[in-house]
């Protein structure tokens, strides 16, 4: 079941944009131009310096920004985070799904921002989460997580395209649901564990999708690009 606000189909792929510095980053935007709308940008560019830098850059191109940085500490501090973030412009922020109350502090000062809690990590399965001394298989403890983040006012979640059934019959179609290892069915899945292709997560209830490797690595990237817009029309009207 998708979320209940309609969404274009070329907004719903978010291109991850992850790359150490600016220049790479220019590059990535010239070669898929008009074809890509939404960025992510996370860890390996804030730590290569220019984060910033290739935000303010991806505004001045109309793009939309998916700020992928997975805060996770003390409540004050993840709301000071947030706080900071909220006055770029940004659509999209993560912050790992933990207590209540970290939670809560960030909703209190996200204002426009909208936040998507990390339930599993898509490269974590059923062994990773074991050797932890995590109870559950993975849909488990996206569910549990998924309804903390719920009832602390999150706006969605990022979650593998596998647990989103059973997500959606236990919560619902209004919360957010962003799904990154996206893999086309003849690509190796690399250190992503649990992927789907692009129909079947829409068809199992995804809002959006993060690609990252699969365009970047395609002969043509814009027209990897363009063909998973016209594969997620077909699956989304």
């Amino acid at each position: 079941m998708p979320h209940a606000t309609p969404i274009a189909a070329r907004e719903r792929l978010i291109f991850a944009l992850d790359v150490p510095g600016y220049d790479q980053a220019v590059a990535w935007m010239d070669r898929l131009g008009d074809t890509v709308s939404f960025y992510k940008i996370g860890l390996e560019l804030l730590s290569g310096g220019d984060y910033f830098r290739v935000l303010d850059e991806l505004a001045s191109r109309g793009k939309r920004i998916f700020a992928d940085l997975k805060f996770h500490d003390v409540p004050a501090t993840v709301a000071g985070a947030v706080r900071g973030l909220a006055h770029y412009p940004v659509t999209f922020a993560t912050l790992h799904c933990d207590s209540r109350a970290m939670l809560e502090a960030a909703v209190a000062v996200k204002g426009s921002l909208q936040l998507l809690a990390v339930t599993v990590l898509t490269s974590n399965d059923a062994a990773d989460l074991a050797a932890l001394d995590v109870q559950g298989d993975p849909a488990d403890v996206v569910i549990r997580r998924a309804r903390l983040a719920q009832a602390a006012g999150i706006d969605g979640v990022v979650c593998a395209g596998a647990d989103l059934p059973r997500l959606r019959a236990a919560l619902g179609p209004d919360l957010l649901t962003v799904c990154p290892g996206i893999r086309p069915a003849v690509a190796s899945s690399d250190d992503q564990k649990r992927t789907v292709d692009v129909p079947a997560a829409f068809a199992q209830g995804a809002d959006y999708i993060v690609v990252g490797r699969p365009i970047r690595l395609a002969p043509d990237p814009a027209a990897m690009a363009a063909f998973m817009i016209a594969q997620i029309a077909a699956a989304t009207d």
